[in-house]
């Protein structure tokens, strides 16, 4: 677990500064093959607004016309001959349109919600597959100081925030420019001198838009980099629950996850005070407006305008008039609520495209041919590589032929998993080459170079799911028959047999159901299954009993047979048969040779075999405090 999993630190800051004009790019790059679905949300919003209005405009004229018998009774693109022209036809007719302009109006809100929602959803998958396919493609140092919680906040809160936006962010922006820009047209139309006191707010409220966006939009990063800190600690501490436990650490870490959950509180509710401040002040404006408007505009109704205004206004008018003005002011308070979600959604698209232009790929050329194996040779060919400016491994060369089983032993942090790492393409060399029969790893597709290596690691990853998923887990078109004659050769169809459900039994959360030594042996049968042409074996025993171990050893004997095979190890003993130990210290080869060689030469290895034998106090000095450096070392890396 990572103390520092509740720093104030923003992990993706650097990447939110990398992406340029985010929001554009989420419609350009994203938004381009949904647009079908933005026009008819967009069309539809249109007409369904539209429609929504004309009610208190039919209204106006019912009262006027029919009901006051003021004016005389016409509708606007309609000829007077086609109208009836006694009052009760006047009113059924207008109660008629009234009636079709809901009928009509739902079934266009009904096609906008559609064409909204379809047009947010598939953007909301592209997004967040390409995130995904991005953040696999990176190199490993990426996620050397990244932790899972902190990119599950990208993958799942920003990615769903910008949904929030293209949905209803989008729904409500279109609902406040007609409705705003098709209620000021019918009010300049009925009149203009009251439209202008109606429409007063507006630079006012314009004025409180500005500065809110200025205020809230450095918040809401501060949330969204709270709360993937905050995401972080909890999936750190669920992983390592057995830990907690063991340890009797509940109360420190209940105080640690107070203290990430205190963070996001103190953010979240820094940018909620900004924002429920805003918006009941931009409410109390508008609605300042409404009051203006009604008292001149029931002061032009009794034919007394006030100051320089002189236009009188029917009744009918002034009732659209009111209704129109409250359907004004509701959207113009909402324009805050768009507001909010827009900045909170651009700080979203900030994380997410500045992840994916995160530097650090791994480029494979464009004519990159796949890997050819035939006989499985390999060679490091002065090999240097560093993960930062000082190298971990240096000038390393050495070859192997095809079937030869070759061992690399050290002490910690001497470089042997860098190496295997640079073979498995994981990283790219700084100086040198890795070769396959020839072939430098950085010449062919890295899906082929992974496929001919099979890896077996000391720590076991198990997905949730059956014993079988994992076992047939990249050799997903294995049958019944070939995954069970892997498990048989893994030393694993015995106690798979004895499971709940055999093969179908689910394994748990990172095989969390089964022991140490199971899951290491399905690791191996997952392996055998796929059958490599070079195996990669990372201290694939070193945490398993002894009897495990013997089973393990047997099967892997099987599976290193007839291929290129490298293997990591401290425990000496289980790697003494092989053709080739290469002993490295500080990154660099310094002896090489079989094991009864390299014990005759009384050097860094047969020290090695001796304290794993007993005999400490035989060890020279010499190689007791070099062992104390090279701990303080390693010590101060990590």
């Amino acid at each position: 677990m990572d103390i520092d999993a509740g720093s104030d630190d923003d992990v993706f800051e650097e990447a939110r500064e990398r992406a340029e004009r985010p929001m554009l790019r989420l419609f350009t790059q994203y938004g381009e093959g949904q647009r079908v679905a933005f026009v008819v949300g967009l069309v539809s919003s249109v007409f369904a607004r539209m429609l929504d209005l004309l009610p208190p405009l039919l209204l106006a004229v019912a009262i006027d016309a029919v009901i006051q018998d003021e004016t005389a009774f016409s509708l606007w693109l309609v000829p007077d001959a086609w109208l009836p022209t006694d009052p009760v036809g006047q009113l059924f007719l207008t109660t008629g349109i009234i009636a079709a302009t809901f009928a009509f109006g739902a079934l266009f809100h009904w096609s906008r919600n559609w064409g909204w929602n379809r047009f947010a959803q598939h953007v909301q998958h592209a997004v967040r597959t390409d995130t995904y396919e991005t953040m696999q493609r990176l190199n490993m140092d990426f996620f050397a100081d990244k932790q899972t919680g902190e990119m599950m906040s990208v993958l799942s809160n920003d990615v769903n925030r910008l949904e929030k936006f293209l949905n209803d962010g989008l729904n409500s922006t279109s609902r406040l420019v007609i409705m705003v820009v098709g209620i000021a047209a019918y009010l300049f139309v009925m009149n203009w001198q009251l439209a202008l006191v109606a429409l007063l707010p507006v630079p006012i409220i314009a004025v409180f838009t500005k500065r809110f966006i200025e205020t809230i939009q450095p918040k809401y990063a501060d949330v969204r980099s709270s709360v993937g800190s905050l995401n972080s600690r909890l999936e750190n501490n669920l992983s390592g629950i057995q830990i907690i436990k063991t340890a009797n650490t509940e109360p420190y870490e209940a105080d640690r996850v107070e203290d990430s959950s205190q963070e996001y509180l103190d953010a979240n509710w820094d940018a909620i005070e900004t924002r429920i401040t805003f918006f009941p002040g931009l409410r109390l404006v508008s609605g300042l407006g409404f009051v203006v408007t009604f008292v001149v505009g029931g002061l032009m109704v009794l034919g007394r305008p006030p100051g320089p205004l002189t236009t009188t206004l029917s009744p009918g008018q002034f009732v659209a008039f009111i209704i129109y003005t409250q359907r004004f002011v509701w959207p113009m308070a909402q324009f805050g609520q768009i507001i909010n979600m827009y900045q909170r959604a651009y700080a979203s698209a900030e994380r997410v495209f500045g992840l994916m232009d995160t530097p650090g790929r791994l480029e494979e050329a464009a004519d990159a041919a796949p890997l050819r194996v035939t006989e499985g040779a390999v060679e490091y060919d002065d090999v240097t590589f560093g993960y930062g400016d000082d190298p971990v491994v240096e000038d390393v060369t050495f070859e192997v032929e095809g079937g030869e089983t070759v061992a690399l032993v050290g002490p910690t942090g001497a470089g042997k998993s860098t190496l295997l790492k640079l073979l498995l393409r994981m990283y790219d060399v700084d100086e040198g080459a890795v070769r396959i029969d020839g072939q430098d790893v950085r010449d062919v597709t890295i899906p082929s170079v992974r496929q001919a290596i099979g890896y077996v690691s000391q720590e076991t990853f198990l997905f949730y799911g059956s014993v079988r998923e994992n076992i047939a887990y990249g050799t997903f078109d294995a049958s019944d028959a070939e995954i069970r004659a892997a498990a048989e050769a893994a030393e694993a169809h015995q106690f798979i047999q004895n499971l709940p459900d055999g093969y179908d039994t689910m394994v748990g959360e990172r095989g969390v159901k089964l022991s140490g030594g199971q899951r290491q042996r399905i690791a191996i049968a997952r392996a055998m299954l796929k059958d490599p042409d070079v195996l990669v074996l990372d201290e694939a025993t070193s945490d398993v009993d002894t009897e495990t171990e013997l089973l393990i050893q047997r099967s892997l004997s099987e599976l290193t047979a007839d291929r290129t095979t490298f293997a990591i190890a401290h425990r000496l003993s289980t790697i003494k048969d092989a053709d080739v130990i290469l002993v490295l210290e500080d990154g660099r080869v310094v002896e090489r040779g079989t094991h009864e060689a390299l014990l005759a030469e009384n050097g860094l290895y047969a020290n090695l075999w001796a304290v794993q034998a007993g005999e400490i106090d035989e060890l020279p000095d010499d190689f007791v405090q070099r062992a104390i450096r090279r701990r303080a070392r390693t010590d101060a890396d990590d």
